[in-house]
């Protein structure tokens, strides 16, 4: 299992390298609206859902792939780390 600490840095260099490239990673906070906000259209969440599902060797359920789960990075590392439990 994998530190929150570091899982939260590999998804948050995934989501910047993927899709907000050039953005300072400074500007990517634990709290900023991904979906919602515009920077996840519905093909960037599926590449998000595959990269954290092979990343992290876990299986989202459909349920869980929307705003309520991915939104932004606290969002994401706790269901991550709900999965790896």
């Amino acid at each position: 299992m994998e530190a929150t600490a570091d899982m939260m840095k590999a998804v948050k260099e995934y989501i910047l390298q993927e899709f907000l490239p050039g953005e300072p990673a400074e500007s990517l906070t634990g709290d900023v609206a991904l979906i919602s906000g515009g920077i996840l259209d519905s093909i960037a969440t599926l590449k998000l859902v595959l990269f954290l599902e092979e990343r992290f060797g876990i299986a989202l359920e459909a349920h869980e792939v929307d705003r309520e789960h991915l939104d932004t990075l606290d969002k994401i590392s706790d269901l991550v780390a709900s999965k790896q439990r």
